[in-house]
């Protein structure tokens, strides 16, 4: 009996210990990454979609004086001469000494950011 007994505690636990969640919920930092793609990264097909989604409302021309703080992000000539700018915001490190970007919005994803850092570290090409 004492057996049986001991034997179903710890069945009862072990499932009790079981959950399902998914691993994004888990481990958002990481699995954001996962399936990021960082190997042909070009300005027309991947950094200029994500400053257009992320960053035009404030920094494209007719708005960056008032709301961008004068930084205009409108072409690759302008994101490319502010790009270590641009990497310090998105990044959001509280010790870079720059503002977070998108001002009063979430952190961009990851990935995004990652993609961002590959086209600098591959020498910002116009492609």
């Amino acid at each position: 009996m004492k057996k049986t007994l001991l034997l179903i505690s710890v069945v009862a636990f072990a499932l009790a210990s079981c959950y399902y969640d998914s691993e994004e919920t888990v481990y958002p930092k990481f699995s954001s990454l996962k399936g990021c793609d960082t190997v042909n990264i070009s300005y027309s097909n991947n950094i200029a979609p994500i400053i257009n989604e992320n960053c035009k409302s404030c920094h494209g021309g007719s708005v960056a004086n008032n709301s961008g703080g004068g930084i205009v992000l409108d072409n690759y000539t302008d994101l490319s001469s502010n790009i270590d700018l641009v990497i310090l915001s998105i990044k959001q490190d509280p010790t870079s000494g720059v503002s977070f970007m998108p001002k009063n919005g979430g952190k961009i994803n990851d990935c995004y950011i990652k993609q961002i850092e590959k086209w600098k570290s591959e020498g910002l090409k116009n492609n």
